[in-house]
């Protein structure tokens, strides 16, 4: 889990701390350095806002759990959590490029009329933006133990590790291209997306509100049960200890959604899920491709 919350939280804040870092760096070099609080201010206030949500979100699963229908709310999470997860890496795929020339173009307007309000309310909503996702996803890989993800290392580490980063990279001692590191982190959080659908698909079935064709696809309990409670049983029904142990093999089901005994729906969803994600790649990035490609030799006959 912490490993989830430590990406997660690392993708979420290095998002909102380039884009306020962006703005502020905009702000200093047009020689607009007292603005520079305001946007501080307003992204401040999201930071707050995220967590009256986080309080919010915790009282909303308590509330569902007295009714006996938390389960149900759970599942809900989960499925959501894996189509925003993946929004969310194609969404800063697609906007990478010209992010800091639109938050620039956004900033230029606003100093012009010297509106302090749109400044506030501009950094406040991309931050609260993160956090609100950030508050869901929580919820979604902890179970709905918001805060027991916060209070863990992962998300100290992921803030920690953020903000070295978006330092670094504004300092001009990073390297190593934005675009490769959202690249990185975005294949880890796709595999997470993955695995939360395997996981709510495997909720659905162990509440019987789906069935199975083929409940067990096929069984690598010798090699690495996929809960430590498996483990125990494997090793009183056999006498043998399986090669890795089961707490690698709940990390690995908490990170990719990892099952020992799949069945059949949960391996075709898996499977299914990295089809629709390189067509969607294919689709999207090969035509853009194409077209600058054209462009290109279009530009090359003029001027020759």
């Amino acid at each position: 889990m912490e490993v989830q919350v430590l990406l997660i939280t690392f993708r979420e804040a290095l998002e909102a701390l380039l884009i306020v870092g962006i703005i502020t760096s905009y702000l200093k070099r047009i020689d607009q350095s007292r603005y520079v609080k305001y946007v501080w201010l307003g992204a401040g206030l999201a930071v707050f806002a995220s967590a009256i949500v986080a309080l919010l979100f915790q009282v909303v699963l308590t509330g569902f759990s007295t009714m006996a229908s938390e389960i149900y709310l759970k599942v809900s999470i989960i499925f959501i959590s894996s189509i925003l997860l993946t929004q969310m890496v194609f969404w800063m795929a697609e906007h990478s490029k010209d992010i800091k020339s639109s938050m620039e173009g956004k900033m230029s307007k606003y100093v012009s009329k010297g509106d302090v309000f749109g400044m506030v309310m501009h950094s406040f909503l991309v931050v609260l933006r993160e956090g609100v996702e950030t508050v869901f996803f929580f919820a979604a890989i902890t179970g709905g133990n918001i805060g027991a993800a916060v209070q863990g290392w992962g998300a100290i580490t992921g803030l920690t590790i953020a903000a070295v980063v978006s330092y670094m990279f504004f300092k001009g001692t990073m390297r190593v291209p934005l675009k490769t590191f959202f690249k990185v982190t975005g294949a880890f959080i796709i595999l997470i997306a993955a695995g939360l659908l395997v996981q709510g698909i495997s909720m659905l079935q162990d509440l019987k509100i789906i069935g199975s064709v083929m409940p067990h696809v096929y069984d690598i309990t010798w090699f690495m049960p996929e809960h430590p409670i498996d483990h125990e049983h494997f090793v009183r029904d056999t006498g043998q200890e399986p090669i890795l142990s089961g707490d690698v093999g709940i990390f690995f089901k908490a990170l990719f959604g990892y099952s020992s005994m799949p069945s059949l729906e949960e391996v075709l969803a898996y499977i299914g899920y990295f089809v629709v994600i390189y067509l969607l790649v294919k689709t999207r990035y090969g035509a853009k491709e194409e077209k600058n490609e054209k462009n290109e030799k279009v530009l090359e006959q003029q001027v020759m």
